[in-house]
Order: C-alpha cells, then sequence, then structure tokens
C-alpha cells in the first residue's frame, strides 16, 4: 500500500525506554517515525536491499519530515518500506537509496564498483557473522550437515 505521511524523526530506543542518545546516536541505533497521533512507525528498509532505514533518517533526528514509501502485511505485522524523503513541510525530496554511496565511502571503493551493487556480498562485517554462524546462523556445522543433504 503506497503511502505518504509527515511524521518526527526519533531514536526508537529513546522514545520507548527513556535511554537516550545524542543526536539520535548518529545512525548507529533504531530510529522510527512518531506521527501527530502518537503511533510510532519503524521503517524495516530503505531502497536498497538488505540495508536499514537509519541512514537515511539520522540527519533528521528529532525534525520533521515527510515519508513516502510502502506498508505492507506479513504474519500480521505491518511494515513500512521507506523510498523517499524529505524535511517537512517542503523540503526537498531525495531517494532513500544513501547506504550505498556511505558503505562504498567506508570501505575504500568507488559508488558505481560492482562490488557496492551486492554491497553484502562483500562486506567485512557480514562475512565475519557468516564465518562465526554459518549461512543459516546455526554454526558452520550445522550449515554443512544441511548443504550436504542437499546434494
Amino acid at each position: 500500500q503506497k503511502t505518504r505521511f509527515e511524521a518526527r524523526v526519533v531514536d526508537v530506543l529513546c522514545e520507548l525506554t527513556g535511554n537516550c542518545a545524542p543526536d539520535c546516536g548518529a545512525g548507529a541505533r533504531q530510529l522510527g517515525l512518531l506521527k501527530d497521533d502518537g503511533k510510532l512507525v519503524l521503517p524495516f528498509k530503505n531502497a536498497v536491499p538488505f540495508a536499514g532505514a537509519a541512514i537515511e533518517l539520522k540527519d533528521f533526528c528529532g525534525k520533521r519530515v515527510v515519508a513516502d514509501g510502502l506498508f505492507t502485511t506479513n504474519n500480521g505485522y505491518k511494515l513500512f518500506a521507506l523510498q523517499y524523503l524529505r524535511q517537512a513541510p517542503a523540503g526537498k525530496w531525495r531517494r532513500a537509496n544513501r547506504f550505498l554511496s556511505d558503505w562504498a565511502e567506508r570501505n575504500g571503493l568507488s559508488p558505481t564498483g560492482k562490488q557496492v551493487k551486492r554491497w553484502f556480498a562483500h562486506d567485512p562485517r557480514v562475512k565475519e557473522r557468516i564465518a562465526e554462524d554459518g549461512k543459516l546462523g546455526l554454526g558452520p556445522a550445522a550449515d554443512q550437515a544441511y548443504f550436504n543433504k542437499q546434494k
């Protein structure tokens, strides 16, 4: 379901527990969109595969924005995918795809490089986690047993 609404960008942990960090945690915490009716919308991703929305929202900590995206329902839970964002009431629209350029810069790569499109296959943190927990998240032994059965 396509939607567009106005809300204030908040640090979710701060909003729910009072544990607040300067600048909403500078993008290291989950950020949300608090609507005027008191509903807290948790954007679960931006326009980039497997990337969250915190990078898109962090510049707007405590500010009002207009969010444009899609609501979907999965197993009874309503989810919001952020696609476009602007400062309210009439800021310039920007796509919710800043994650890729930020990731490329942090990893010393060109933002237009092949590795950036499939960032998740080249991310050192992802590779480290897979090495520790396996591709299924159950450990390397469970991976080996599962993938041997698939042959």
